[in-house]
């Protein structure tokens, strides 16, 4: 079968990666699955065009409105993957909410990385000015400093010499890092949001903090305290092992095609 899979494919970015993976998969089953980067596409006219032109048998977006919204009335069967985006931000507004819950009515399926960001897409339906704002912060806070993207490897060679990997975003859908980290033998401090608490259970296999005072105490208490280190590095291996292995989600994708048959 001849796939296409859209989704936001700016370098060294989670949506990256999990396409990436994706596409991974499902060549390891014998199908043809091509990328193609959904901000180099404005309507559905375009992607139809797109898969009569390639001859695609069937398709899978990244995210209800980045991707979803250009398979619209698509000529072809498609599947939905949701992205943090879809449930903790673009779910704000009226015209993209629209959009989600037409796409999530077409789609032959659609996969949650969380039961809570299955649970609220449920409930709902049956950027740069960011970035600059970040950069500004980083600037006027001494001891903090800000890496360009890099590739994998060598992301991964430079958790490995911290001591914790820390993660205060304030909207997550299911991170990536958190799961690598873990993987990595590396514990890890994030903020209390739905999509991180998904996957971290306080002080079993993580820390999770609400507020700045949180995360100081609970840094030391970390760094102080060894054998909580050992212990929560040790159940959050075997967390990432039961619930996100690579073997897993391979399969699952691999079944997940075959509904387009």
């Amino acid at each position: 079968m001849r796939l296409l899979l859209l989704a936001c494919l700016r370098a060294q970015t989670g949506n990256a990666t999990t396409a990436a993976r994706i596409q991974n998969h499902l060549h390891a089953a014998g199908h043809v699955c091509v990328l193609k980067d959904a901000f180099m596409y404005e309507s559905p006219t375009e992607i139809a065009n797109l898969t009569s032109t390639e001859k695609f048998d069937a398709a899978l977006a990244i995210h209800l409105y980045k991707g979803g919204r250009l398979l619209q009335g698509s000529r072809i069967p498609f599947g939905i993957i949701f992205g943090g985006t879809d449930i903790n931000e673009d779910i704000r507004f009226e015209e993209k909410h629209r959009v989600m819950g037409a796409v999530l009515g077409e789609a032959r399926f659609a996969v949650a990385f969380t039961v809570k960001m299955k649970e609220l897409a449920a409930a709902e339906w049956v950027d740069p000015l960011f970035t600059n704002e970040v950069k500004e912060k980083v600037k006027r806070a001494p001891g903090v400093h800000l890496l360009k993207e890099m590739p994998q490897d060598d992301l991964h060679a430079a958790m490995k010499r911290c001591f914790a990997v820390v993660n205060s975003s304030i909207s997550e859908g299911m991170s990536a890092a958190i799961l690598e980290a873990m993987d990595l033998d590396i514990p890890v401090l994030a903020r209390n949001i739905p999509g991180n608490a998904a996957i971290i259970n306080h002080k079993e296999t993580g820390l999770l903090f609400s507020d700045p005072q949180e995360f100081v105490v609970l840094s030391k208490s970390l760094m102080n305290d060894p054998i909580m280190e050992r212990e929560i590095v040790a159940r959050a291996k075997d967390y990432v092992k039961k619930h996100h292995s690579w073997e897993s989600e391979r399969k699952a994708y691999q079944n997940f095609v075959l509904r387009f048959q």
